[in-house]
């Protein structure tokens, strides 16, 4: 079985073919680049990546890693993110598909009357256009909009949703609140979940590694979900988003120190990822 890891930010250093938003939030120098998460992929048995768009670093602008997509399908599935406003959304989505073979949708919510709302129109014909084209949503929310998630749930029952960093967990935030919304989306059999929160933010982690003041709340969610709809991420490049582990750590935690059957290993490192973001073709 494949060890995929589901959630990569990828940065390019050439700021001039690709242009970061103003005053962007940058990486350590070197960190984030092709040839930086190709070495941790070698060092550490990593076959593949998901490569999520860096909103924060280039808004909306999906130049860089569709390019990155299109070179390299073979290891890496690009996850483009769109601005739901934008009524040429859906039609930049499906020509990301068909040109550039990006694989999935990170989904955010909406701007409306009351502010950001993921009960939204614009959200709506992107989950559509993501199910007509055989993708997956990525979607970047907490767990306050886990009620809306739970409505769209339900109306695209057929379309595969993955929640970005099981609903932005971390182990100094609000986490009953989170495994609570994750009990409802759970029951949703189209939902899954990415395993790429157990070092993030400044504190988390706060024990180092092996972090097994949280081994409890990881296996609570691979317990509501069952480890088939679990799929493991590094949030590489870990020295900017996670930097209380390395590559190397963050992978071990789920290969080597959490409790988990062989079976359910295997299925957390990559089986799940396989069937969400690279089916065969």
């Amino acid at each position: 079985m494949p060890v995929i890891d589901t959630h990569a930010h990828l940065f390019s250093p050439d700021e001039k073919k690709y242009p970061p938003r103003t005053n962007p939030s940058r990486p350590p120098a070197g960190a984030g680049t092709l040839e930086h998460v190709r070495r941790e992929m070698n060092a550490n048995g990593v076959d593949r990546i998901c490569a999520v768009q860096v909103s924060g670093f280039y808004g909306f602008d999906n130049r860089f890693i569709c390019d990155a997509s299109k070179a390299h399908p073979d290891w890496i599935a690009g996850i483009c993110t769109l601005d739901p406003n934008d009524p040429h959304s859906p039609g930049l989505l499906e020509q990301y598909v068909r040109d550039y073979g990006i694989r999935g949708l990170r989904s955010v919510p909406g701007r409306g009357p009351d502010g950001r709302q993921l009960d939204h129109p614009g959200v709506r014909a992107l989950w559509k256009t993501a199910l007509d084209n055989g993708i997956t949503v990525n979607l970047q929310i907490g767990y306050r909009h886990a009620g809306e998630a739970d409505r769209l749930l339900g109306e695209f029952p057929d379309l595969p949703v993955a929640l970005d960093h099981t609903l932005r967990m971390q182990a100094d935030g609000p986490v009953a609140e989170t495994l609570a919304a994750l009990r409802i989306l759970g029951r949703r059999g189209n939902c899954h979940t990415k395993m790429s929160f157990i070092a993030n933010g400044p504190r988390g982690c706060q024990d180092g590694y092996p972090c097994r003041s949280f081994h409890k709340v990881v296996m609570e969610v691979v317990d509501i979900f069952g480890p088939e709809r679990c799929a493991w991420g590094a949030h590489f490049p870990l020295e900017k988003y996670s930097p209380a582990l390395t590559y190397a750590q963050a992978l071990r935690i789920y290969r080597e120190e959490l409790p988990l059957s062989a079976e359910a290993r295997a299925a957390i490192l990559g089986g799940t990822a396989a069937k969400l973001y690279f089916p065969p073709r």
